[in-house]
């Protein structure tokens, strides 16, 4: 039963995620173009998120369905929006000090949980409308799960159970995103450790049938989303740069584990898994995977494989409980941490560290249009500006769109032909623009649209605001008159 100085030790390290998760949690009132599919998608109906699921963004369709749930009794706001990835990283950070804690130490569990939670990585997905937050904590549950499995010591309850429930975090985490399947390579070689040291046999079958339950649940959404792959399309080729922040991710855990081979009061009995056992694979087998795929397939994004920080702050709190042996020096160092982390913290608060602010140009057109005019979309995936704030386009007449984008199935709807377009460009006096920030002309219909724009039109006023554009255009020769306001 945990005393409540363990607790303490497991509950300290979320507490300190809930708090820096929760601070300036709305970024200024911000939304970017990621978090506005989550918010689309979530306020579908189920019918309608069905539809949208079977021609994008299948991946993501059990998080949606869970996000459809909390704004049904949270609300819509930013606040809930983010809530549960604060709460998932909590959660996160008690599982992985309670993990530490039990393969090295009372300090070890405090620091392996406080480094996660002062990660900049922790922090930025902590504060995001998205699914990974909650894949690591999943990853963070079962690998505590495996460790009471493997060691068996004084855990209460039936093993099966617990082989249950351990199968079941895996489960959830990959219906939340499939790329978690890579962290069942880093428990294989954890398990495989154990047996050479010592431990029965009946552990490898037990994983092995755990593993393979995980991967019959996770295979439907796996097959379905390889229909869709045309989704991941855009990210780029891996380069030095790509690749240059885990590779010194890896050297760190590296250094750390070397550190912990030479210091014998992090070990444990065998056949108990040790920190390096532990931490070791489960940082380096998903990096080292999906770097090597992506050398033929670009599809590394930190994000895919965020719970690798798990095994990277297990290795840190430990090495650091071993080579630090009182308490003192060891919250001066977590000090020390926070206050150089601290630039990173206060820019991660902030619209600007994201790519975008889907709300901000939405509140320039609200300021700037008037009732009729037309507004144009380039490309026609800026539409999510009209989605997440559709009272400021009330009084506007979306020139290009044919099918909305629930009825379509789509995140951006369907627009019409390029002829149409053009001469539903040509009826109208004025006409807002909302673009990325770098004013890319696009292509096919957005060709068209710059085209109009530039022969028959003015522009008459250029606001770049939080990574889009809002763009003002007068038919004729000159502005005849200034936007409201002005």
């Amino acid at each position: 039963m945990p005393t409540p100085r363990s607790a303490l030790g497991t509950l300290g390290p979320a507490a300190l995620t809930l708090l820096l998760g929760s601070w300036g949690i709305t970024r200024e009132d911000s939304m970017w173009r990621d978090e506005a599919a989550t918010w689309e998608a979530a306020h579908r109906t189920l019918p309608d998120l069905a539809h949208l699921l079977d021609r994008i963004d299948v991946v993501h369709g059990a998080y949606y369905l869970f996000m459809h749930g909390v704004f049904a009794v949270l609300g819509d706001g930013l606040v809930a929006l983010r809530l549960p990835s604060v709460l998932a990283m909590a959660g996160a950070a008690a599982a992985l000090a309670a993990t530490a804690r039990r393969l090295a130490g009372p300090r070890a569990g405090v620091a392996a949980g406080v480094a996660f939670a002062l990660m900049p990585s922790t922090q930025h997905y902590a504060q995001e409308g998205r699914p990974y937050a909650l894949v690591v904590a999943a990853v963070a549950v079962a690998t505590l799960l495996l460790v009471t499995l493997v060691d068996g010591r004084g855990t209460p309850g039936p093993t099966g159970r617990r082989w249950t429930a351990y199968a079941a975090a895996l489960l959830v985490a990959a219906l939340l995103n499939w790329f978690s399947l890579l962290v069942l390579a880093a428990h294989a070689a954890t398990v495989l450790v154990a047996c050479r040291r010592g431990a029965p046999r009946l552990l490898l079958t037990r994983w092995l049938t755990a593993a393979a339950a995980v991967v019959a649940g996770a295979l439907p959404i796996v097959l379905a989303s390889s229909s869709q792959a045309q989704q991941v399309a855009w990210i780029r080729p891996l380069t030095w740069s790509t690749a240059l922040v885990p590779l010194l991710l890896l050297a760190a855990g590296a250094l750390c584990a070397g550190l912990l081979k030479r210091h014998p009061a992090a070990r444990t009995a065998a056949p108990a898994p040790t920190p390096v056992s532990l931490g070791l694979p489960l940082l380096a087998f998903p990096l080292t995977a999906l770097l090597l795929v992506s050398l033929a397939k670009p599809l590394y994004l930190d994000r895919y494989v965020l719970y690798a920080n798990l095994g990277l702050a297990l290795l840190i709190g430990t090495a650091l409980a071993a080579l630090v042996r009182s308490w003192r020096p060891l919250t001066a160092l977590v000090l020390a941490a926070f206050a150089a982390l601290l630039p990173f913290q206060l820019d991660l608060r902030t619209p600007q560290s994201r790519v975008d602010d889907v709300l901000a140009p939405a509140e320039t057109v609200a300021g700037t249009s008037r009732p009729g005019d037309g507004v144009l979309f380039i490309p026609s995936w800026r539409r999510d500006t009209a989605e997440v704030s559709p009272g400021s386009f009330a009084d506007l007449d979306d020139l290009a769109l044919a099918e909305s984008p629930a009825a379509s199935g789509s995140l951006q709807g369907t627009e019409k032909s390029a002829s149409y377009i053009r001469d539903a460009m040509l009826r109208k006096h004025r006409i807002l623009v909302v673009a990325d920030a770098d004013d890319h002309p696009g292509g096919g219909r957005d060709t068209v649209k710059r085209r109009v724009l530039v022969e028959h039109f003015t522009r008459c006023t250029d606001t770049e605001v939080r990574g889009r554009r809002v763009q003002g255009y007068e038919r004729g020769a000159r502005c005849t008159a200034p936007p409201p306001g002005s």
